[in-house]
């Protein structure tokens, strides 16, 4: 049974910014913050018991505010990418902020990320909302959002999302967490990652689909190592991967979509979702510019995403499954990241 602590972490304009502890039974720890309804930090054991610190973050408000990269954070009201920054739904053109070339990304500068939650305690359950006024960002309806965290004594972290609207509009909620789970003493490269996917969705070179799903192909990952899936060049730089993978329908709760091994410390992760997708992002556009919690400047390559989420560009893809909200109806769906360990 975890217990939630709280204290008062900085001050934002008008608002007070709090980090919050959840504890389990063995003393494994995740921290979060009421700013962009933020994973802060996950502590969990190694092979040898010893916890370390598995995500990327920062050791206060500064560094997230600075902060480019989405580090930790809650995506809404569209997590990716949404081409040409706009859409249309029943007939009305929206367009929104074009942050990244001339289409959008996160939702701009409307997004979640930068926004300060409400929040709630509730014995082990640790609860953000928001509200989302009409047009914000150029998304249509007044919108009502929640998200839950609660962290089990068997190492379980479980991501639970709600929303709804007053008129039809478009959705889709993640968690930007980096993940490094040698406690970013080294980078992603020889992390093993297996995928439960053999198909993706097509992309060009600035990540927006061309509308088809095809064959995983040679970017499958069954135990393979990072390394393997990414190119190096002869000056020894590395090109990642952006890479959404499509999830089998069925029983989400009973098989995981992904799991991820650090050979080095012997922890693992696996990742159970209700989404449909699965972004792989493998950060290697990763720059922060202040100290984060491990002692350093974050760079390319020290931790990699695992964003559990709808298609990219899925508000102008009729093929892809829909992410339309409308008023009569509830958004629901949940990410469960689980800590173990091997020998």
């Amino acid at each position: 049974m975890s217990k939630i602590t709280h204290h008062p972490w900085s001050k934002l304009n008008n608002d007070t910014i709090h980090l919050f502890r959840m504890e389990n039974a063995s003393g494994a720890f995740v921290s979060l913050s009421n700013y962009g309804a933020t994973l802060v930090a996950a502590y969990v054991p190694d092979r040898n018991g010893l916890l370390g610190n598995v995500i990327l973050g920062f050791p206060d408000l500064k560094g997230y505010l600075c902060d480019k990269n989405y580090i930790g954070a809650t995506i809404g009201r569209f997590a990716n990418r949404i081409s040409g920054a706009k859409f249309i739904l029943d007939g009305n053109s929206y367009t929104l902020n074009a942050n990244d070339g001339g289409n959008n990304i996160h939702s701009g500068g409307a997004g979640f990320d930068a926004r300060v939650f409400d929040f709630d305690i509730d014995r082990q359950t640790l609860s953000f909302s928001l509200f989302s006024e009409d047009g914000e960002g150029g998304f249509p309806g007044n919108l009502e959002f929640k998200v839950s965290y609660r962290w089990t004594d068997d190492n379980e972290l479980l991501i639970d999302y709600w929303a709804s609207s007053d008129q039809n509009t478009i959705a889709n909620f993640t968690n930007h967490a980096y993940f490094n789970l040698s406690a970013a003493t080294t980078k992603i490269f020889d992390h093993e990652l297996t995928i439960h996917s053999d198909r993706l969705v097509d992309a060009g070179p600035d990540h927006i689909p061309s509308g088809l799903i095809v064959p995983a192909a040679e970017l499958s990952f069954k135990k393979n190592r990072i390394r393997e899936r990414i190119t190096v060049n002869d000056a020894g730089e590395a090109t990642g991967l952006n890479v959404c993978y499509v999830l089998a329908e069925g029983d989400w709760t009973k098989a995981p979509a992904c799991i991820l091994t650090s050979p080095e410390s012997g922890r693992v992760m696996e990742v159970y979702t209700s989404y449909p997708g699965l972004m792989l992002y493998t950060g290697d556009y990763l720059q922060s510019s202040e100290t984060g919690n491990h002692g350093k400047v974050y760079g390319p390559f020290d931790g990699l995403c695992l964003e559990c989420q709808y298609f990219p560009d899925s508000p102008n893809q009729s093929l892809f499954p829909s992410t339309v909200l409308t008023p009569e109806a509830v958004y629901q769906h949940s990410i469960h990241f689980k800590f173990r360990t091997i020998a």
